[in-house]
């Protein structure tokens, strides 16, 4: 029983579309190899798919690049296929040449440079363009000076905290030494005490722990407390 003969038309299913697409894909490069080994000729095929994302370029024959198929088709036909897209990237560098002519031109201008030929209107222009650039330029460094100075401010600031918090310390180990005294006149002083009813006399005698304090006449100094 031969098979139904299919109505070419666009398939409607995406799935179908493209498992016919990549089976007629096969089928069209296998019909094309067997044509250049055939016939001598060179093919070049190229397919795009419906979604835009997928190109195949395959050669066959001698053919191995893009370039040299191109050449081909030029030699042939006698199209140049160049040609357009030269001119396009021909006009593509005019333009930004001039650009970059017109901007170096404007650059020499603000540096007082090529104003010669420039008229009343032009200069106006530009210097109305340089007060403006001149004020932004202030505000940045208005703002760049001041965004320092806090800055130093903070940094003075912890410099004192931490000043203070050293002399504090400081203070703390610079106390008075305080130890009861031994010595032959307190044991007296106390037990004299203790013979008119008192519990007892202790004799506290307070010492500088600076050596430069001792040596500037700052003796010790007797506490004596019944």
């Amino acid at each position: 029983m031969g098979r139904g003969k299919i109505e070419i038309k666009k398939i409607e299913n995406p799935t179908n579309r493209q498992v016919t697409y990549s089976k007629r894909r096969a089928g069209i490069m296998k019909k094309a190899g067997e044509l250049t080994v055939l016939c001598d000729a060179e093919l070049s095929l190229i397919m795009f798919s419906s979604t835009g994302f997928m190109f195949f370029l395959y050669f066959f024959g001698r053919s191995r690049s893009t370039k040299t198929v191109y050449d081909r088709y030029q030699q042939v036909s006698g199209v140049n296929l160049w040609s357009a897209q030269y001119e396009k990237m021909q006009n593509t560098l005019n333009h930004l040449k001039e650009i970059n002519h017109s901007l170096r031109r404007e650059i020499r201008q603000r540096m007082g440079e090529d104003l010669e030929e420039v008229d009343i209107k032009e200069l106006r222009g530009l210097e109305q363009n340089m007060d403006e650039a001149l004020k932004l330029v202030r505000n940045r460094k208005y703002h760049v000076i001041s965004t320092q100075t806090d800055t130093y401010k903070k940094k003075l600031k912890n410099s004192h905290e931490t000043h203070k918090s050293l002399l504090r310390e400081l203070e703390t180990e610079e106390h008075a030494v305080y130890f009861v005294d031994e010595d032959p006149a307190g044991s007296y002083d106390g037990a004299l005490a203790l013979g008119n009813g008192t519990p007892y006399l202790y004799s506290f005698r307070t010492q500088p722990t600076q050596p430069n304090l001792q040596g500037m006449g700052y003796g010790s100094h007797d506490l004596r407390l019944a």
